[in-house]
């Protein structure tokens, strides 16, 4: 039984009965260490489409709300001011999102992972099913939208710190691009899950599009809770001597401490500070990068089902139905886009080149979507799909891989307890930019469609730039052949297996 301890660890760690239940099965009494790393990448995988699932509903209920709805809309969102206020309800959402996240990140280092994630789902549940309440209970009240998306917000930030640092905990740096980049297609799979339920459901009133994904992620943290495992040590896990695992190697900080010594792992230390976390090289470059990146792909996730359907295709306007369901062209090419941008920067050994390529290449893609998107389905499909390849291909290559990357980074010397801290930092600072965007695309979508694609491209433009010191250190490791030792006057016993990342300023 889980139990409160020091001053260092709010929580104690321990192995869910779910597992225990299994090894019940197995003739050796115990699940292999590949066994564990299927059923993390399993879980974590699925728990976060659920999360994602849950934040559809708005964006594919925007139209039936609005006074722009041939039935009149669902006050107070039916006046001319109606995108407006949605917009301040996404403010609200992603504002409470943005600052929990480095409130759960610098818990997550601290706490069980496997409970605080199972308190995030079940908390989300329970407040994407209360905006949907309001359809039966006749709710019309701006301040209750407003209290629920404020609420829901708090409890969706706990997801990310969550389930990057437990995916960090069982697999390295060596194909970690790869691996991640397949992982975070959860991000895409759960917009298209959550846009395929939520307008699926509409027909029947839309707070029926809220209750669906609310019971899914409600469903799914049971099961997180049940039987996730957060690191080696929790659960016993080791490894055979004879067993080879591509995705693991000895001299990694994490995997390399546990496997050598189980009285010093890297989970029993003293969790990183937040000011300490921001000072690991990288951290902050790939922050404020990603500010930029997820206001463009936020912006889309909010507004993309809006936006096909209040402007004509082929010469006609589409259904909020239809248009829903089209809008999931953009999460398929994040898919192909996140596995691209993983594979591509393993390949490269380079981050930071990768993610400023599929973002430069991101800024024609969105003008010649907005420019000639209207002329047939077939080149609105083909120009969503490429403008998804290459807004979230780097979105999901910084909140995945790198953020493991820098979360492991060698300036830690083997500290495990940094993840969470990590990538809350990082995606929190994201998370800033994605309040910011679908917000800013209420008031300017007033204006003109085309402000709104301007402010997308620019902000994509200064995305890059904000990598370009980085790119400098990583062409200059390609070319020379430097490690990160070499870049610090450091010495190193391999510099070819060493990643560029290591050496971000």
């Amino acid at each position: 039984m889980a139990s409160w301890t020091s001053s260092q660890f709010l929580y104690e760690e321990t192995k869910p009965c779910g597992i225990q239940f299994l090894e019940r099965f197995k003739r050796s009494g115990r699940l292999s260490f590949k066994q564990y790393q299927a059923l993390v990448f399993i879980l974590t995988f699925v728990a976060y489409i659920a999360f994602h699932a849950a934040r559809k509903p708005n964006s594919i209920v925007k139209g039936t709300l609005s006074a722009s709805n041939a039935k009149g809309g669902w006050a107070p969102f039916d006046g001319r001011d109606g995108p407006a206020l949605l917009g301040q309800i996404d403010l609200a959402f992603l504002s409470v999102y943005a600052v929990g996240m480095f409130v759960a990140g610098h818990l997550g280092d601290r706490l069980d992972l496997r409970t605080f994630l199972t308190i995030g789902m079940i908390g989300t549940g329970l407040f994407t099913a209360l905006f949907g309440v309001a359809f039966w209970a006749d709710f019309h009240s701006f301040y209750y939208f407003l209290a629920v998306q404020v609420l829901a917000g708090w409890f969706q930030s706990i997801g990310w710190p969550c389930v990057v640092a437990v995916l960090g905990n069982w697999f390295d740096k060596k194909r970690r691009g790869m691996i991640m980049g397949v992982w975070s297609a959860h991000t895409s799979l759960g917009n298209i899950a959550g846009s395929l339920l939520a307008s699926g459901l509409l027909r029947f009133g839309w707070g029926w599009s809220f209750l669906g994904p609310a019971l899914l992620i409600t469903f799914l943290g049971i099961v997180v809770y049940f039987f996730l495992p957060v690191n080696p040590p929790t659960v016993g896990a080791e490894r055979d001597g004879t067993e080879v695992d591509s995705t693991m190697r000895l001299g990694d900080t994490i995997t390399e401490s546990f496997l050598s010594s189980r009285m010093s792992t890297g989970f029993d230390r003293k969790a990183v500070g937040f000011l300490a976390a921001w000072k690991i090289p990288g951290v902050a470059p790939f922050a404020f990068c990603l500010f930029f990146t997820k206001l463009v792909s936020y912006t889309f996730l909010y507004w993309l089902p809006f936006y096909v359907s209040h402007n004509m295709i082929g010469g006609e306007y589409l259904s909020e139905e239809t248009s829903g369901n089209l809008s999931t062209v953009f999460d398929i090419g994040g898919v192909v886009g996140g596995i691209l941008a993983g594979y591509i920067s393993d390949q490269l050994n380079g981050r930071a080149i990768t993610a400023a390529g599929f973002i430069y290449l991101a800024i024609p893609a969105l003008f010649l979507y907005r420019v000639y998107g209207h002329i047939s389905m077939t080149i609105n499909v083909i120009l969503m799909f490429m403008s998804g390849i290459l807004v979230i291909g780097p979105f999901a290559l910084i909140t995945t891989a790198v953020s493991a990357d820098l979360g492991t980074h060698k300036s830690l010397k083997g500290n495990a307890r940094a993840l969470a801290t990590v990538t809350a930092i990082i995606d929190g600072t994201g998370s800033v930019g994605a309040a910011i965007g679908p917000v800013l695309t209420g008031y300017i979508s007033e204006i003109s469609w085309d402000a709104v694609f301007y402010m997308l491209m620019t902000a994509a433009f200064v995305s890059g730039l904000l990598l370009t010191k980085l790119i400098i250190v990583e062409v200059k490791a390609m070319l020379y052949g430097s490690s990160e030792e070499d870049e610090v006057g450091a010495s190193s016993s391999s510099p070819a297996h060493k990643a560029p990342i290591d050496v971000l300023l």
